[in-house]
């Protein structure tokens, strides 16, 4: 299955309903979502493969399992960040993707903040 052509600007439109959260784009192909300017989520832009990374202090190793998932790139996947590609596999992997940005989210902002972000809820 091929990635809905909106799935990112989806996942960047459920990341900005965070509390503080701003787009960055810190180099072509991407617009990322960070929360004061502490970025939370990299996801490619229109025109490119869909690519989702994020950092997943609970999920992480579960993720890295998945035939659609690498460590990420530039070190980052040592600290926990992990890169997905779209599945194949998978009837819808939105669900999982937005727990994988709340997760990434909550790893990455200040607590105070982390107290007024909505309640994932699936």
């Amino acid at each position: 299955m091929k990635a809905p052509a909106d799935a990112a600007d989806q996942l960047r439109a459920f990341g900005l309903a965070y509390p503080d959260v701003a787009l960055k784009s810190p180099w072509p192909g991407h617009t990322d979502l960070a929360v004061r300017d502490k970025t939370f989520a990299y996801l490619s832009v229109a025109g490119e493969p869909f690519s989702l990374s994020c950092k997943l202090p609970f999920s992480g190793d579960e993720a890295r399992d998945m035939p659609f998932v690498t460590p990420t790139a530039y070190g980052l996947g040592k600290s926990g960040w992990v890169t997905a590609s779209w599945p194949e596999d998978i009837a819808d992997p939105m669900p999982m993707f937005r727990s994988w940005i709340d997760e990434s989210y909550r790893a990455q902002a200040p607590k105070k903040l982390i107290a007024l972000a909505p309640a994932f809820a699936g």
